[in-house]
């Protein structure tokens, strides 16, 4: 079997998505590249649930090379984002609060510095149908510059990363930083980071990290990520 080792890996991410509660049923989809081959999640099919032989392995070209199951709808947005950026693999869920944000917003206000660690402000793709060229082309304009992750209109959100972990904690953090902004609006209209007090945050060392090298900030816990002032 192809990438069997990928095809595990996309099985025990698929099963912490849905622990997490950042998927739902067979909502949302995750990819893991090697080399010139992309192991991808099956259309129709409970993330949590999955076994290694029901991922399909694809081409850079979207053409099935090894798995009986059809890939995922979304397989096109994961190759134009490999062709586009240094992933290694992405995770893209519909999130409660992604979704929220992304029905309401343009992009995601950056009210907590943690946004830097996803590249920046979170772009908001423009709305299009779920599979088609067109929502790729647009989430791929939503992560120039640098990004690890986008929402998408009325969708979701997508997030990429060296690894597997990496997308999947990218994922989790975007999620959390909707969250806290929704739940900020609830109480009043939150303070949004000027470009200045960001630029000061980097300068004193928050970035994304290299692609494929440990987050150093760690999973956010529970109620989000560890102070990184100190």
């Amino acid at each position: 079997m192809l990438l069997e080792d990928e095809r595990a890996a996309l099985c025990r991410v698929g099963r912490r998505l849905a622990e997490t509660g950042l998927v739902t049923g067979a909502s949302g989809n995750v990819s893991v590249r090697a080399g010139d081959l992309v192991a991808v999640t099956p259309g129709g099919v409970m993330l949590d649930r999955m076994e290694p032989a029901d991922c399909p392995i694809v081409d850079a070209r979207g053409r099935t090379v090894d798995g009986l199951r059809v890939p995922s709808s979304e397989t096109p947005l994961h190759l134009a984002l490999y062709e586009a950026t240094p992933a290694s693999a992405i995770v893209h869920t519909h999130s409660t609060y992604c979704a929220v944000v992304a029905t309401t917003m343009t992009e995601l206000p950056p009210i907590h510095y943690n946004t830097l660690l996803l590249g920046g402000v979170v772009k908001v793709a423009a709305y299009a149908t779920y599979g088609t060229p067109e929502l790729a082309a647009n989430v791929r304009a939503a992560m120039e510059g640098g990004r690890r992750a986008a929402l998408m209109a009325n969708h979701g959100g997508v997030a990429i990363g060296g690894d597997l972990d990496e997308a999947f904690e990218n994922a989790r953090l975007l999620e959390w930083l909707c969250g806290v902004y929704v739940r900020a609006k609830m109480i009043g209209e939150p303070r949004v980071l000027t470009a200045e007090e960001l630029a000061k945050v980097v300068e004193r060392g928050l970035a994304p990290p290299e692609y494929g090298a440990p987050p150093e900030y760690g999973a956010p816990p529970e109620h989000g990520p560890p102070d990184l002032t100190g």
